[in-house]
């Protein structure tokens, strides 16, 4: 399982701490350098009904500068994907994905992760 995570996100340090409490194994990725791949942003689409909004750090200064709010609803899968993919700071996270296992999860909610991984 990969985990791209920011340091400097409690959040994301909140669902490392849990993960290695439980056990469990992942590859850790730095989010900002190292955004995920378009295959694996699809996934994670895919996983959450479509829902683009889900995937996009919506409470981040990036997205608040590139005025997303507004231009989000109009712009094509492709390109929010591709946005995503370009610039680490607009993805939510930590985005846990291991499309072999089934896991799609973005952001960190104790309850939702304990289901898709206990």
């Amino acid at each position: 399982m990969k985990i791209y995570a920011y340091q400097g996100c409690s959040t994301c340090r909140n669902a490392i701490k849990w993960l290695r409490a439980h056990d469990l194994p992942f590859t850790e990725i730095p989010i900002r350098e190292t955004p995920p791949t378009t295959a694996e942003l699809h996934a994670m689409l895919t996983a959450h009904g479509g829902q683009l909004r889900l995937l996009f750090n919506t409470s981040g200064l990036d997205y608040r500068a590139l005025e997303l709010k507004d231009k989000l609803p109009s712009m094509s899968t492709d390109e929010a994907l591709q946005l995503l993919t370009q610039n680490g700071n607009l993805v939510k996270r930590p985005f846990a994905i291991d499309s072999k296992r089934g896991v799609h999860l973005v952001g960190f909610r104790e309850e939702a992760w304990a289901k898709a991984l206990t």
